[in-house]
């Protein structure tokens, strides 16, 4: 038996998230049916995290076992091949048997673009928030810095979370800005349930002027 990583790119806008959901498309639910077809066995897929629904991924690694003698390059191919077009795996490796692509993790990044202008992009419709109104970038850069470090996250956090403590530690939040165009980027251990959009949603209100950064 040898465990494979893959690292994987999606688009999540039509799907309900990263994680199985009954009646609902998934980005596990696809790995899984594709990989057990070409692997001749029942597939499952452990992910480095759950994403929300229509959370897009650039790297997300993920996990299988299987006594399948197929090398690695072929796999990458093959599952390219059988998988949506909205998914994508960009590498395959066989790895040691105790890599855990939650628990090996060194970090979590997540990006959130904001489109600050009066109009829509079609072209970035699905990937940012339209926010017509003037933001503060620096004043919202300075209120991201106070939640830098290891917090409870508990007013960040949307209901329905299931974890067991709601204290993270976020190593960094970076917010630029090109033209029109900001984005918001927050490293840390872990998020919780919409905790990054919630983040974000607060710093555009510092940016609106409707909060105040602290000082």
């Amino acid at each position: 038996m040898r465990r494979i990583a893959l690292t994987v790119q999606y688009d999540g806008t039509d799907y309900a998230g990263f994680q199985l959901q009954p009646y609902q498309r998934t980005i596990q639910g696809e790995l899984q049916t594709a990989l057990s077809g070409l692997l001749q066995h029942q597939v499952r897929i452990i992910g480095a995290g759950r994403t929300d629904a229509g959370v897009h991924a650039l790297g997300q690694v993920v996990s299988l076992l299987t006594d399948n003698p197929i090398p690695d390059e072929n796999l990458l191919r093959a599952a390219n091949n059988v998988l949506p077009e909205s998914i994508s795996v960009t590498r395959c490796a066989t790895v040691a048997d105790g890599f855990h692509p939650c628990y090996d993790a060194v970090a979590k990044l997540y990006s959130y673009k904001i489109v600050n202008r009066g109009l829509r992009s079609p072209f970035l419709n699905r990937y940012a928030w339209l926010v017509p109104d003037p933001l503060d970038v620096d004043a919202m850069a300075q209120a991201a810095q106070a939640l830098v470090g290891e917090h409870d996250f508990t007013a960040f956090a949307a209901a329905g979370r299931t974890t067991r403590t709601t204290v993270r530690e976020v190593y960094g939040i970076r917010i630029e800005r090109d033209g029109d165009l900001l984005e918001a980027w927050a490293a840390g251990s872990g998020f919780l349930y919409m905790m990054v959009r919630i983040i974000v949603g607060t710093l555009v209100e510092v940016g609106r002027g409707a909060l105040d950064a602290p000082d």
